[in-house]
């Protein structure tokens, strides 16, 4: 679906002060722009930010770090980042645990340095670019999380949800074992587990809503294993 261009959106994020305009100057210090030493969680894909909110409202113990291409969407996920915060008690000009910024996922060399680490990885409902000579595009593909794994530190975990079953099944039977990751967890149909911390995020509700079964998988890279 093409979202309709937003003459404010980009005004609106110039004056955002967890807009991140030139995420190249803060390779090698991201930990910096926040206020205090905390996990950090790296959101792939944050589209319009409801599932971002959620958690950073419910979270300010972690760090969030979101990444989307279009001004467009990130100038809604800051609305509704506000709009979390402040509906936790806590004043939306002040958001501390959160910074958003418009960036080409496949160039993320060029924006966190080697020694950059962060806890988690969400990729939500990324593009499944279903046309064999476009798999390398995929967020979940063996280049990608070979990528990722640079920055995970010991036992810092991918999160993977999508509705596509062929862009999963070639992230759990390939791209994951190829790229030296361990899955930890694996369903087919989420909503059939009911866990009870599922938070959906926009695509989800409306995948579910067509009786879609969504499928979610956590996994960590070999060697960097953690508490279970």
């Amino acid at each position: 679906m093409r979202l309709r261009r937003k003459p404010w959106a980009r005004p609106e994020l110039a004056a955002c002060p967890f807009f991140v305009d030139d995420p190249q100057e803060l390779r090698g210090r991201w930990a910096s722009r926040f206020p205090r030493r905390a996990p950090v969680y790296l959101e792939l894909g944050c589209g319009k930010g409801g599932f971002l909110a959620h958690e950073a409202a419910c979270h300010p113990e972690v760090n969030y770090i979101a990444i989307d291409l279009k001004s467009e969407v990130l100038a809604l996920a800051k609305r509704k980042v506000e709009a979390a915060l402040a509906a936790a008690g806590r004043p939306a000009d002040r958001v501390d645990n959160v910074l958003l910024m418009s960036w080409d996922i496949e160039r993320l060399h060029l924006i966190f340095g080697e020694e950059e680490r962060v806890d988690r990885v969400y990729v939500n409902f990324c593009n499944p670019w279903p046309k064999p000579g476009d798999y390398k595009h995929r967020l979940t593909h063996t280049r990608q999380l070979i990528n990722y794994r640079r920055w995970m530190g010991e036992g810092a975990e991918l999160w993977f949800k999508t509705d596509d079953d062929a862009l999963f099944r070639d992230t759990l039977n390939q791209y994951l074992p190829q790229a030296g990751y361990r899955t930890v967890f694996v369903t087919w149909d989420l909503y059939r587990e009911q866990l009870p911390d599922n938070v959906p995020t926009e695509h989800e509700e409306m995948f579910a809503a067509q009786g879609i079964p969504i499928k979610f998988l956590r996994a960590r890279p070999e060697g960097r294993e953690g508490p279970p």
